[in-house]
């Protein structure tokens, strides 16, 4: 992020005086939990994105910065009822709001925090800022249409694939595409750039996904990845590396899977689990396909007309996001 370093300061700078503000807000229990969620920090990749976005049509990159909280404030609204919905106890190593308060006080501080990210789009002028309402609104059904299709799959047996790249691009890659395009009509940027900004973002955010698939079976250094290595295996959870894996199966591996699937000693079911993978390769068939979203989202980000070295810089920044170590 070094070459953006500029961007994401002034982007610090803008949520900081946010937080900073809710401590005078009543009742505190409504505002108290924004402010730990927002405290706890992350890539902020997301806003820096429509920051980036904004600055490519040579446009002044504070124009962004109230999209950049809102798309911010929802990415962390939906981190908040998402760690509800899985029963999680951890977010960032730190208790997650429902632990660390109760559930009831999670869901409401999260609604607030959703009213609040529509409410940053109040300070465009009318025509950006119907743009922007329009797509935001879009994109908010969309990831809360992805989240119920993550929910529905943990009891279906019949989940393709395809299911799962339809269900990822809506509860992860849409959001990323949502960040620019919204930067995008900040800076006025003409239909077909915003567009093919947007799409760049998808196929991005589809390619992040897969490959942090393929890091949560085979990654061998559990601090870089930050989460456990293997914890989608020991959930059963329905990844493209278990999809594959069951659509490719010969009868004696469909059984073989269901036998892992059935096992609660978690080094056993990881290691039998990781073998099956192996036999039918499919490492190599989601790095392949991670590669392929990788590639038309670089397609799309070339045919964008702004400066060449600010298109290059952009690209540089996206391969660096994907270029985590296996």
């Amino acid at each position: 992020m070094k070459d953006y370093a500029a961007l994401l300061k002034l982007f610090s700078e803008h949520i900081d005086k946010h937080t900073s503000s809710l401590s005078e807000k009543h009742p505190a229990e409504l505002y108290q939990p924004e402010a730990y969620i927002l405290s706890l920090g992350g890539k902020r990749v997301r806003p820096l994105l429509a920051l980036i976005a904004c600055d490519l049509f040579d446009a002044v990159a504070q124009k962004a910065l109230d999209v950049a909280l809102a798309v911010e404030l929802f990415h962390n609204f939906s981190l908040v009822h998402d760690d509800i919905l899985d029963a999680a106890p951890l977010r960032r190593n730190k208790a997650t709001v429902h632990v660390k308060w109760n559930h009831n006080i999670a869901i409401l501080s999260g609604d607030v925090m959703l009213v609040k990210a529509f409410q940053c789009l109040e300070s465009y002028e009318s025509t950006i800022f119907k743009s922007l309402s329009i797509l935001f609104n879009k994109t908010a059904i969309e990831v809360c249409e992805g989240q119920q299709l993550d929910m529905n799959f943990e009891k279906s047996d019949t989940v393709t694939v395809e299911d799962y790249l339809d269900m990822i691009t809506l509860k992860t890659a849409v959001l990323l595409g949502c960040s620019l395009k919204m930067g995008a009509i900040t800076a006025e940027a003409g239909e077909k750039d915003q567009e093919n900004l947007y799409e760049f973002g998808k196929h991005l955010g589809i390619s992040f996904q897969l490959l942090d698939d393929l890091l949560d079976a085979f990654a061998v250094d559990t601090e870089k990845f930050g989460k456990q290595i293997g914890g989608d295996i020991l959930a059963n959870k329905k990844t493209f590396l278990l999809l594959k894996a069951i659509e490719l199966a010969n009868p004696k591996q469909h059984k073989e899977i269901a036998t892992v699937l059935s096992l609660s000693h978690p080094e056993e079911k990881i290691k039998r689990m990781l073998s099956i993978f192996n036999e039918l390769n499919i490492k190599q068939m989601c790095e392949e396909e991670a590669d392929k979203h990788t590639r038309i989202a670089i397609d799309c980000l070339e045919k964008i007309n702004a400066p060449k070295l600010k298109i290059e810089s952009l690209k540089h920044f996206a391969l660096e996001l994907l270029n985590r170590q296996i």
